[in-house]
């Protein structure tokens, strides 16, 4: 499809509609909103437009739709897919600047929020009132709820709370012709109509750009408990997971980090438990919250017995709030610290839980066979493996050609084991190719042709999710 061209008369119209927001055409801001957290890719867009309401991104969406000028939506530029970049250049559109928390319902258990809110911002805003916004991203420091909306974002305590989908009772959407809606009603029971809310989360701005979510509230448990549990065979640490769930046990965490990840993570983590050893092949990162500390003491029970029977050594209780938050910055830093040891792949891949050691142990025979080295990481309760291919020395030749093959072949595996593509970081711009292996050609056609009927232009965030015809 043929897009039109930025040129000054364009810009010129932008300006006329973005009040108060930004315009930017230069260098440095086109580079910035250019690129995520998607290996080392940039795609700068031609002109950025920090919006600072629903009505400027309309009028940025009416213009766009009236020039066929592709528009990519830009939240906190922290995605592991591509899904922010400008591949196709045109508009991009950050809402950053529509960041605030706009009402904490006590009484219903909501919460209306624009989409530039970061996550933790919000969670520790409801918090102060006792309320709970369980999804928590590991870069909930800085990602957007906009964006967890757009990827149905997930993190370690959607295991028993779960991903971002299931907190959204109703969003404002501006479509790709610039008309707002609102997806569907502020209660939780709604059987009127098709589900438009659960379609535009995870349709990774797509079909339409989210200005506003009204999201659900839990109270916020008063106690957790937390143990790192050693093992000296990654497999036998995956064979525990489903294990645990098996025994009666849901945690509200359940984290699994492989050598690599820890000798690497430690460099850049402070405060943490002296016990801590490099030595173990595997750690579980186990969670338990709730209200009564004599059922939470029955829970860790109950774990004990069962990765003791699966050959854990020493477990280590974080016995304070620091050694809590040191362990939790222990995990939460992984993909940064991968990050800063070498150009990766990451394929967030996911199968059911109980086939997760056969996940882990493929994945490694598959780097044997190619040639590569990867290091896994994850939410273990979930199925969901994040497999990081390290680049080191590999050929840009290998990189760029021999690997996707390797990468097919992990898919195919998740696929055979039940599993899929993307538990939580989306499919966006780098792993659309691989689509094929998880839907037929009858499937793939129903999502062309959800997306030509919100976007008979193709305008909206052109080049992600789906495979090229």
């Amino acid at each position: 499809m043929a897009f039109r061209t930025v040129d000054e008369a364009f810009v010129r119209a932008l300006q006329a509609v973005v009040t108060t927001g930004d315009v930017w055409v230069g260098q440095e801001e086109r580079e910035r909103y250019g690129h995520d957290e998607t290996e080392d890719l940039v795609h700068p867009p031609e002109v950025v437009v920090r919006a600072t309401s629903t009505a400027e991104v309309s009028a940025v969406v009416q213009l766009c739709a009236r020039h066929q000028v592709p528009v990519t939506p830009i939240g906190g530029r922290t995605g592991l897919s591509g899904g922010a970049l400008a591949v196709h250049g045109g508009v991009g559109l950050a809402l950053d600047r529509m960041d605030r928390i706009l009402e904490i319902d006590e009484r219903n258990l909501q919460v209306r929020v624009q989409p530039g809110v970061i996550t933790q911002v919000l969670q520790d805003a409801v918090a102060e009132r006792g309320l709970y916004y369980p999804p928590d991203p590991s870069s909930r420091g800085s990602c957007t709820i906009g964006g967890n909306l757009a990827e149905n974002a997930g993190g370690p305590r959607a295991v028993k709370y779960g991903v971002t989908r299931d907190h959204v009772l109703n969003l404002e959407v501006v479509l790709p012709n610039g008309e707002v809606i609102r997806t569907g009603a502020n209660t939780l029971k709604n059987a009127t109509g098709y589900d438009l809310t659960h379609l535009m989360v995870g349709s990774e701005g797509t079909l339409g750009i989210i200005t506003e979510a009204v999201l659900k509230l839990l109270p916020l448990p008063r106690h957790t408990m937390l143990m790192l549990v050693p093992f000296p065979d990654a497999v036998k640490a995956c064979e525990a997971v489903s294990a645990v769930f098996r025994a009666g046990v849901v945690p509200s965490a359940m984290e699994f980090m492989e050598r690599d990840a820890i000798v690497w993570t430690m460099r850049f983590t402070e405060g943490l438990p002296a016990q801590l050893s490099t030595g173990p092949a595997a750690y579980l990162l186990i969670e338990v919250d709730g209200n009564e500390t004599d059922v939470l003491m029955r829970s860790c029970e109950i774990i004990l017995g069962v990765v003791e029977a699966h050959g854990a050594g020493e477990v280590l209780f974080a016995e304070s709030a620091s050694e809590k938050d040191a362990l939790w910055r222990l995990r939460r830093s992984v993909p940064v610290s991968v990050k800063a040891h070498s150009v990766y792949k990451e394929e967030d891949t996911v199968v059911p839980r109980f086939e997760l050691p056969r996940l882990l142990q493929g994945v490694k025979d598959i780097g044997a066979r190619y040639g590569f080295t990867s290091v896994c990481y994850g939410h273990a309760g979930d199925g969901n493996l994040h497999v990081n291919i390290i680049k080191g020395d590999l050929s840009e030749e290998y990189w760029e050609h021999e690997l996707p093959v390797a990468i097919r072949e992990i898919f195919t595996l998740c696929v055979s084991l039940g599993g899929t593509l993307s538990g939580e970081h989306g499919i966006g711009l780098v792993q659309r190719s691989y689509m094929d292996i998880a839907f037929t050609p009858a499937q793939l056609q129903v999502m062309r042709a959800i997306k030509h009927a919100f976007d008979p232009l193709g305008i909206m965030n052109p080049g992600k999710v789906l495979p090229d015809m």
